[in-house]
């Protein structure tokens, strides 16, 4: 069957909002992975008018929704070095996924070289749901 919106829940991980215009680094939403077996982030970045700007993904884990700590390489499908993204970039998609064990899961991006404007937009993308069909909308 090639359904997957039943059995896949997607909730904001990056909002849109206005532009990154500094070296000021970006926390996504924290994933709540209560119910489900699997977690991904998809994100992209819009288009920056810098010519050197670099951004670096950090992927944090934790138990208690306060204490996060940066997941081990072993506990991620993908590489965050594989997630991070440059000025030659833009439109890009990246994703990465999260095989750990703890509930709770975010991402900081950080630029740096940044003085252009530049645009951040993600889902947390969490899939193996215990029920399906998964809700729609995706409160």
């Amino acid at each position: 069957m090639r359904d997957i919106m039943d059995r896949v829940h997607v909730a904001a991980a990056f909002a849109p909002k206005a532009a990154v215009t500094d070296n000021t680094a970006q926390v996504s939403s924290v994933a709540d992975l209560k119910g489900y077996g699997s977690c991904m982030l998809a994100y992209i970045l819009g288009t920056n008018a810098d010519t050197d700007m670099t951004y670096t993904l950090l992927i944090e884990d934790s138990d208690d929704n306060s204490s996060f700590a940066a997941v081990d390489d072993a506990y991620l499908n993908g590489t965050e070095v594989l997630g991070s993204a440059d000025f030659g970039d833009d439109g890009e998609p990246r994703k990465i996924g999260y095989t750990g064990i703890k509930r709770y899961v975010r991402a900081t991006i950080t630029p740096a070289n940044n003085t252009g404007n530049v645009f951040i937009g993600g889902v947390w993308v969490l899939g193996h749901p215990n029920r399906q069909p998964t809700a729609n909308p995706p409160i």
